[in-house]
Order: C-alpha cells, then sequence, then structure tokens
C-alpha cells in the first residue's frame, strides 16, 4: 500500500474525520475575528464573506457529523 492510499484511508477513517472537524472548528476562531473586525470597521461586504465562510465551516462539520453517524459511531456525544 502506497503512502497515498494510506492517506487516502486515514481520511474516511473515524480518527481522519475527527480529525477534519477538529481543523474545519481551529477555523471558524479565524472566521469569528474576522467578523468583529469586519462589524469594528462597519465593513459590511467583509462581515458578509465572514458569514458565508461561516456556514461554509457549519455545512462541513455537518456533513463530516453525518459520516461519522454512517460508521457505525458509538460516541455519545453524537447520539
Amino acid at each position: 500500500m502506497s503512502k497515498l492510499e494510506k492517506a487516502k484511508g486515514f481520511k474516511k477513517s473515524k480518527p481522519g474525520t475527527y480529525l477534519s472537524i477538529g481543523t474545519s472548528l481551529f477555523g471558524a476562531v479565524s472566521i469569528i475575528k474576522q467578523a468583529k473586525k469586519a462589524r469594528f470597521e462597519n465593513d459590511k461586504l467583509m462581515l458578509a464573506d465572514a458569514v458565508v465562510s461561516a456556514a461554509a465551516i457549519v455545512t462541513g462539520v455537518a456533513l463530516l457529523v453525518r459520516e461519522l453517524r454512517r460508521m457505525g459511531d458509538d460516541d455519545v456525544l453524537l447520539g
């Protein structure tokens, strides 16, 4: 099995999915900072960008959580 095949396998695994969720949530920190800055500067375009980016993060995390549920994860947090 090549390194690329192993990497693809990890991405589809439970630990890989948890890592993707964590990475997505870490990205939310910069979106929050952007939104605060936009509100402070009264920059509606930057605020709109932050809102769209936040929606993308929420959607991405929801898809990852759904993938975990399909894997049959018994984690208490996922129900």
